[in-house]
């Protein structure tokens, strides 16, 4: 099951209390305070693993808390830190820390702490407690016994809220039932829902296409975007926040579902619709490049294909690509001119217009069980408590 966004309640763990102790032994008549410190509460922290792609997991285990330090003892011992617990989050992860907003209904006040984006990038969420000091720490010329000692500090408390964007190098867009989930099984390996009706696609879907020289590139497919997506409508809102990362856009035009079937201004309002969707819920999402393709070639006659190509080219300046994925037609067309404009956009780090003129354009795992596992540190010593989402 996916789901991209969850709250989370983390706590750090306390620091152990000081020890009240006092050295005896035979022939030592003044031994003197011998109490050791408590130890460090165990800190909470994010960590990005490219292995995870939902965050479901937290769905089911939304609770997380790291264990105490140990306490203080005689002979000026101090107590054992609390080992750090390490929660697996998918890369691609926004954190927000929620404040307290009580007595009312109103949403939470929200803080940014981070993006975790590359795989193992660590985000400290909640300090563990200090470990309280023994009394060994508190004798001096006038207080030769001392008979008090410090308690740990408490752990530190957060309710966090993760959103999951997706890291893809290419989005797919259009309207519902453009084609967007056949493509995506096409030319990758990914075996989305497909069904000749509207929002087949109710979740994002990632998959992998490889090149002829064999380079890869990541593709998302979300489910389409209709009139107001970006109030809301739909599920486009939802889900628009998944190709907010991606370099380009393959804009997918599919056939009217009523005929006449070579209308050009059906096929034109079709691309309006979602540029002007993705314009108004965000500026950046609307400046991506964008290849645009006339998707399910198979229901339209040549000559009507030849002619809504020449009509796109003269009236809007856009050159878009004839294709069809249930006949395989056009697809390695539409690969290469995928990989070129990757490779243009890796070499010149620009960002052209969302029009693209006819001239310029390139020819998981289960958490139900409870179990931690102590991650290894450089020496191969266990140092860190590990909350991984993929090992059972």
């Amino acid at each position: 099951m996916f789901a991209d966004t969850v709250t989370i309640y983390v706590e750090s763990g306390k620091g152990g209390d000081g020890c009240v102790s006092f050295r005896r032994e035979k022939f030592i008549p003044r031994g003197g305070p011998n109490g050791g410190d408590g130890g460090r509460g165990g800190d909470v922290l994010l960590r990005a693993d490219s292995r995870m792609t939902t965050l479901y997991d937290f769905v089911l285990r939304p609770h997380f808390k790291a264990r105490s330090g140990g306490p203080g003892m005689g002979s000026l011992m101090s107590g054992e830190d609390g080992p750090d617990l390490v929660i697996n989050v998918p890369c691609g992860t926004v954190v927000w820390k929620l404040g307290p907003r009580p007595g009312h209904n109103l949403p939470s006040p929200r803080e940014f702490l981070a993006d975790l984006t590359t795989h193992g990038q660590t985000l400290l969420v909640a300090k563990g407690g200090r470990g309280g000091r023994g009394n060994t720490t508190f004798k001096s010329s006038t207080n030769r016994a001392p008979r008090v000692a410090e308690l740990g500090e408490p752990g530190q408390k957060a309710v966090l809220l993760l959103e999951l964007k997706l890291i893809a190098d290419v989005g797919l867009a259009g309207l519902p039932n453009a084609g967007k989930s056949t493509l995506l099984s096409r030319i990758t390996a990914a075996r989305p829902k497909i069904a000749p009706y509207p929002f087949t696609t109710i979740h994002p879907n990632l998959g992998v296409m490889e090149f002829d020289d064999a380079t890869r590139c990541t593709l998302a497919d979300i489910p389409g975007l209709i009139e107001g997506a970006h109030r809301g409508a739909g599920l486009g809102h939802r889900f628009l926040r998944h190709i907010e990362r991606t370099k380009l856009l393959v804009h997918l035009i599919a056939p009217p579902e009523q005929p006449p079937l070579d209308d050009f201004e059906a096929y034109r309002y079709a691309r309006e619709l979602v540029n002007r969707e993705l314009a108004q819920y965000s500026a950046t999402l609307a400046a991506k490049p964008q290849i645009v393709c006339l998707s399910k070639c198979d229901l339209l006659e040549p000559a009507t294909v030849e002619a809504l190509v020449r009509q796109f080219r003269e009236r809007e300046g856009v050159e878009i690509l004839p294709i069809s994925a249930q006949a395989h037609t056009g697809l390695e067309r539409l690969k290469s001119e995928i990989q070129k404009a990757l490779r243009n956009l890796t070499d010149t780090e620009s960002v052209p217009s969302v029009a693209v003129p006819a001239s310029s354009l390139p020819a998981s795992s289960s958490t139900t069980d409870d179990a931690e596992q102590l991650a290894g540190s450089e020496t191969g010593e266990p140092t860190d408590e590990t909350w991984d989402t993929d090992a059972n």
